[in-house]
């Protein structure tokens, strides 16, 4: 599902207008990036949470010619699924 088709979705089960659907999902997304920029977390109870998590450097190997490369630190997001979500996947 691409950001229209989940657009689509929101606005059949909401009632809303596909523009009111497209500013809502705009506004969420604005908002979880701002508060993970920050650092902090977002807890969906029932559906998940985002975090942002710190990965350390490490040492690599490039694929293509056996060279050891540096692979630098960075922060990454990830997500875990809710019981809810997780349940009703399996």
């Amino acid at each position: 599902m691409n950001k229209a088709e989940l657009i689509d979705q929101i606005a059949d089960a909401s009632g809303l207008s596909k523009a009111d659907s497209k500013k809502a999902l705009d506004a969420f997304i604005s908002a979880t990036t701002g508060e993970l920029k920050k650092g902090g977390r977002i807890s969906l109870v029932g559906f998940g949470s985002f975090a942002v998590s710190e990965r350390s450097a490490r040492k690599g190997r490039n694929p293509k010619t056996g060279k050891e490369i540096n692979i630098p630190a960075k922060k990454v997001v990830k997500f875990k699924a809710g019981a809810d979500l997780a349940d009703s996947v399996n």
